[in-house]
């Protein structure tokens, strides 16, 4: 079975032209504005760029510790603009490198304590992000977060961003299997619990990815409902 492509994620008569995906796309724009302000504003007084804070919970949400090239991926940029990046908070005392373990002529990136500080610091994100959130309703949250999956799986395929950790590529992800509990259809084998679209993640440490043809039935399945 051949893997999905981005198209799979999007109804057949999506048009980039209509009015509704027109205004869709203008307020996450909007969205990522006053992420993006937000963020100027809280790290540049502690002598942060938003890209350095983002290096830091990158680092801080890995088990191990990752190379530069890693890092861009992660992040989506090019492998300069994470050099730069990375030296800054070398320099600042944030992270260290030392030698990678399965290559000795190589570099991995490792928090220090006062990195890790700081990126626990902004772990969090942004509150008013959380108060907007809040505004929905349970019903409308969950549904969000079903939208966002799929909408970070769609960049995903088209190559705009690395391979998130979310459920719908984990091994451990069962959609749907609990058919009689609305609340909680989907089970997650690594705790072997039930949970529903309000637990879905977008990056969680225990993810395992599963493979290219148990992944196309798995994100059929769960789009399928």
């Amino acid at each position: 079975m051949d893997s999905p492509t981005s198209s799979d994620a999007l109804p057949a008569s999506a048009n980039p032209t209509d009015p509704l995906v027109q205004q869709v796309g203008a307020g996450l724009f909007k969205l990522g504005l006053a992420l993006r302000t937000h963020a100027w504003k809280e790290s540049t007084p502690r002598g942060l760029t938003p890209t350095q804070v983002q290096v830091l919970a990158l680092l801080y949400g890995s088990a191990i510790p990752l190379r530069v090239s890693a890092v861009a991926d992660g992040m989506a940029v090019t492998l300069p603009t994470a050099s730069d990046a990375v030296k800054a908070l070398v320099t600042k005392g944030l992270v260290t490198k030392t030698r990678a373990a399965d290559d000795g002529r190589a570099m991995a990136l490792a928090l220090t304590d006062a990195g890790r500080d700081e990126a626990r610091r902004a772990e969090g994100g942004p509150e008013f992000v959380a108060a907007v959130v809040e505004a929905l309703t349970p019903d409308e949250q969950a549904a969000f977060v079903r939208s966002l999956v799929k909408m970070v799986r769609t960049l995903q395929e088209r190559g705009d961003i690395a391979p998130a950790r979310t459920c719908v590529t984990c091994r451990f992800f069962r959609p749907w299997v609990h058919g009689g509990d609305t609340d909680r259809p989907h089970h997650c084998a690594f705790v072997d619990a039930p949970f529903g679209d309000r637990s879905l993640r977008l990056d969680c440490p225990e993810h395992e990815r599963t493979g290219a043809e148990a992944a196309a039935q798995q994100w059929s399945r769960f789009i399928g409902m």
